[in-house]
């Protein structure tokens, strides 16, 4: 029975770093930020293309009209992206732009190959004419704050030219320091999670299964975790693992629900630490989503910062309950198996017999 609990917990930790680690992403989805970029203007007007900003200030987006051409320019006037009238959408290889937009702080380097006087070198990347990228005439650039700047002030303009049909549109872009978040979604979602872990201290050997008490947690996580990836177009590159995580766990939960109900416990318990395990990690995964102002999805911020911090601090109470259960609570003796009965019932002479049983 040791050696199967290791094994259970081998599998279980297994599963859970799989599924943080090995879901694939784009290069660098939109993250929580405390910056909020937004389009100013379009000059001049046209209703041959449609702008604006995705995830707070992570990504531009760009919408053009069937039978219109653009040519977005880089950041060192060389052609960028090239949306062609059938709605193909090119990237130049040659761009430097291509490179440095890779993730939201360009720092992935830029090949010998991508200069500006460079021939243009063009890869399909979408079709419909809409594309989205880390444009850095868009957002701030640094990790540290605006030195000198503080909550509630502009801290860059810029201009993103796009040279529509032939003539050039100046996409004037600005962004602004947004005020922290209130802390009471998170401690709510803190709360919540140590007294469900409470709860399920007590349920132990109860009618009730502790495993199915966390069904409903499993739900709201699936939920919150399937609009944030829904919230976000594919250019964008949305991570897989903000439901790959929830789903794991509700199936985890639901199938546990059944040995529980059978009295196999072990099995139950093994359910209960890997959904405790899938919990906490997608917990982890969100936790810059806790303090910061803007976080990528279309659900209330408040509602995903409790969720983020409900499956966090719950998942690792659920996961150490269950892992005390697996190898600290011994396995309750079985009748069968009472010596004392077994030598009662192998006695070869009845008890309170006159005389031998055989002569």
């Amino acid at each position: 029975m040791h050696q199967l609990r290791r094994l259970v917990i081998g599998v279980v930790g297994g599963l859970g770093l799989a599924a943080a680690v090995a879901t694939p992403t784009f290069a660098d989805p939109p993250g929580p930020t405390d910056y909020q970029s937004e389009v100013r203007s379009v000059e001049p007007a046209t209703p041959s293309i449609e702008v604006g900003i995705l995830g707070g200030d992570s990504f531009f987006e760009l919408r053009v009209e069937p039978g219109t051409e653009a040519l977005v320019v880089g950041y060192q006037g060389e052609d960028y992206l090239w949306f062609r009238p059938d709605g193909v959408v090119f990237e130049n290889q040659n761009s430097p732009a291509t490179y440095l937009n890779a993730n939201r702080y360009g720092n992935d380097g830029v090949p010998a190959n991508a200069r500006a006087d460079a021939e243009p070198s063009w890869k399909e990347v979408a079709t419909g004419g809409y594309w989205a990228w880390h444009d850095h005439r868009a957002h701030w650039m640094q990790s540290a704050r605006p030195f000198g700047l503080g909550v509630g002030d502009q801290i860059l303009e810029a201009v993103i030219p796009i040279v529509v049909d032939g003539d050039t549109v100046d996409v004037t872009v600005i962004s602004t320091w947004q005020p922290a978040p209130s802390p009471l979604a998170m401690v709510f979602g803190v709360v919540a999670g140590l007294g469900l872990g409470v709860r399920l201290w007590f349920l132990r050997g109860g009618w009730f299964p502790p495993i199915a008490a966390v069904v409903p947690l499993t739900l709201l996580v699936l939920a919150v975790g399937t609009v944030q990836y829904l919230s976000l177009p594919s250019a964008t590159g949305p991570r897989p693992i903000w439901i790959v995580l929830p789903i794991i766990a509700v199936l985890s939960a639901a199938v546990g629900v059944v040995p529980a109900k059978r009295g196999m416990q072990f099995a139950a318990d093994a359910a209960l630490l890997l959904v405790g395990v899938e919990l906490a990690v997608w917990g982890f995964v969100k936790r810059d989503g806790l303090s910061a102002a803007i976080i990528p999805t279309d659900a209330p911020f408040w509602l995903d910062r409790f969720t983020t911090a409900f499956a966090l601090v719950s998942g690792v109470a659920i996961a150490a309950l269950a892992l005390w259960w697996l190898f600290a609570v011994p396995a309750s003796p079985s009748a069968s198996t009472d010596r004392s009965s077994g030598a009662v019932s192998d006695s070869r002479e009845p008890s309170g017999s006159p005389r031998p049983a055989h002569p």
